[in-house]
């Protein structure tokens, strides 16, 4: 019996402290890493959600921007931190794709804990004002009447941004000069400033200046029209059918999340982007809410590997 009960009180005390730890969560700060630095669209759903999302959980939630390498040092430091809840972070399509261009310190679905589709995003085809074209068909008349001539922005080599200019290089035959840039932020100013002529730039960051007039929207790069810009047509009505990317956002955190701990997450993420004052919002940023199910999101994961990578093939993308 003594031999019994001394079993019983090492599994009970070696179990406890992890049922402890569910139950009390969160019990300090939650860290919210956004692999992007400030002012793309990642980083601007982060600050739409940071504080509804401190005040549902009791906890500040602090960013931390850890931009670089098309958003892999970020994810990869995300991705090692420890799976207790206290670390989320939202990344983009990113995830999937740049472990396809070169060799990474994780894997998109074996390292990560999904919890949360959390919107998807088409990009805008945008040229700067100077250049004389007011179409997409323009637009591929002109660049190839000038090769290599036109240069396109991104926000990192693999993003959903740089594989929508890569795929509009291989349908139309134009030869443009991709110049990534550390973050969408950075891109999205660099064709304001004129120092790139065009961009397909993501529609949260370059919607305001769309509206503004410092860039012309010519086209969308998703399969249907965006409400908030339902006057601009797809690239794939005005020119090349069968185009049509999309970037996605997601919540995730490292393997080994607690269970309770990701559903409570999927739970309070969406009560705040999921209400229509929180659609409303996302949209007039060019984003428009998905939600869905943790198990959901990391289907979209598996999906998204072999999707992307046969883009990332058949547009001959690879790591300049």
């Amino acid at each position: 019996m003594k031999r019994r009960d001394l079993l019983v009180g090492a599994v009970v005390a070696l179990t406890t402290p992890r049922i402890t730890m569910a139950q009390a969560w969160p019990d300090r700060p939650i860290r919210m890493v956004i692999p992007w630095p400030p002012g793309g669209t990642t980083d601007i759903l982060a600050r739409i959600i940071q504080v509804p999302l401190s005040t549902a959980l009791g906890q500040p939630v602090v960013i931390e921007n850890r931009g670089g390498a098309s958003g892999a040092i970020g994810t990869a430091e995300l991705l090692r931190s420890t799976p207790d809840g206290h670390n989320v972070g939202i990344v983009t399509s990113t995830l999937v794709s740049a472990p396809l261009l070169s060799r990474q310190p994780f894997h998109p679905v074996n390292d990560v804990t999904p919890i949360l589709h959390l919107a998807d995003v088409a990009n805008i085809l945008a040229v700067h004002p100077s250049l004389p074209v007011h179409s997409v068909r323009e637009l591929i008349d002109y660049g190839k009447a000038n090769p290599g001539k036109l240069s396109f922005g991104s926000p990192g080599i693999g993003s959903a941004v740089h594989i929508s200019g890569e795929m509009f290089k291989l349908m139309t035959g134009v030869d443009m000069v991709h110049v990534p840039y550390r973050g969408g932020g950075p891109a999205i100013a660099a064709l304001v400033a004129g120092e790139i002529q065009l961009m397909f730039g993501n529609g949260s960051s370059t919607l305001p200046h769309a509206r503004t007039g410092a860039v012309r929207a010519l086209a969308v790069t998703s399969a249907q029209r965006q409400p908030y810009l339902p006057e601009v047509p797809t690239i794939a009505e005005a020119a090349l059918p069968g185009f049509d990317i999309v970037e996605w956002y997601a919540v995730i955190g490292p393997a080994g999340m607690p269970e309770p701990v990701v559903n409570r997450l999927n739970r309070e993420f969406m009560a705040i982007v999921g209400t229509p004052e929180g659609r409303a919002r996302l949209l007039d940023l060019g984003s428009l809410v998905v939600g869905g199910t943790p198990a959901e999101m990391g289907a979209l994961l598996r999906d998204d590997m072999e999707k992307i990578g046969r883009v990332v093939r058949e547009a001959r993308i690879t790591v300049e």
